[in-house]
């Protein structure tokens, strides 16, 4: 079991709503955006704290969670998909932020059970590092894109949410037909997906089209956390040393 996918995604594919459009290679349209690519950088490191608790909850309590793996994914991943229309109807209040807080911990939770796998292994604490340096790595190459790249990426958005629901479904089916190439395949998709995602959404925060930072941050987060968990996925699968 690993976990990916965000259900819903952030601002303007959030309940049909879109914020405004620039003309491609445009610049930041005022100090706002600025300001909320600020605010963002800033916020996304609070995220650690509630994440990193509960990892290690999550992995003290493993037997809870793989007692029925199926059941705690699907229960694990509606209370996702509430948690993030929460935050869209309060992203302008604290407890919206309170509410990404809360997202953030349960994500951690449920990645508990695969942090075990890699611990078990003698080299699962290195994978558990390349992961997470591919993962910087994606996010400042995506950021340098999302700067230099002149086009508006605001086409990639409708393309992007349906590659991530085809890959949401094929994620369920494969809890069940419990196939080992599929899943790798499933892993490798939702990284290229994610960090497109990531790409598309900096991008969007640069030039004005995301006005709130929570909902910019709760976008960003979930495209990082998809593309750490299923990268670290794949490093185990493929190059994991069992004891």
């Amino acid at each position: 079991m690993q976990p990916e996918l965000k259900p819903v995604p952030t601002n303007d594919r959030f309940g049909g709503q879109s914020g405004p459009s620039y003309a491609p290679g445009s610049a930041l349209p005022d100090v706002s955006a600025q300001k909320v690519l600020r605010n963002t950088y800033m916020l996304l490191p609070l995220t650690i704290l509630p994440i990193t608790v509960a990892t290690w909850i999550g992995m003290a309590t493993r037997s809870t969670i793989m007692a029925s793996p199926i059941i705690s994914t699907l229960v694990m991943l509606a209370a996702v998909i509430g948690l993030q229309f929460g935050i869209a109807a309060n992203r302008n209040s604290g407890l919206g932020v309170a509410l990404l807080l809360l997202m953030t911990g349960l994500l951690g939770w449920w990645l508990g059970p695969i942090l075990n796998v890699a611990l078990s292994m003698k080299n699962g604490m290195a994978l558990v590092g390349y992961a997470a340096v591919g993962t910087g790595v994606i996010f400042f190459a995506m950021g340098a894109l999302a700067q230099t790249i002149k086009r508006d990426l605001s086409f990639m958005g409708k393309f992007l949410f349906v590659g991530m629901i085809a890959l949401l479904i094929a994620m369920i089916a494969n809890m069940f037909l419990q196939i080992p190439a599929l899943a790798l395949t499933i892993s490798t998709l939702v990284i290229v997906v994610f960090s497109l995602f990531l790409l598309y959404d900096l991008q969007r925060i640069m030039r004005g089209g995301e006005t709130n930072y929570v909902m910019a941050t709760t976008g960003v987060y979930m495209s990082l956390f998809n593309i750490f968990a299923n990268l670290l996925h794949l490093l185990l699968a493929l190059g994991g040393e069992k004891d």
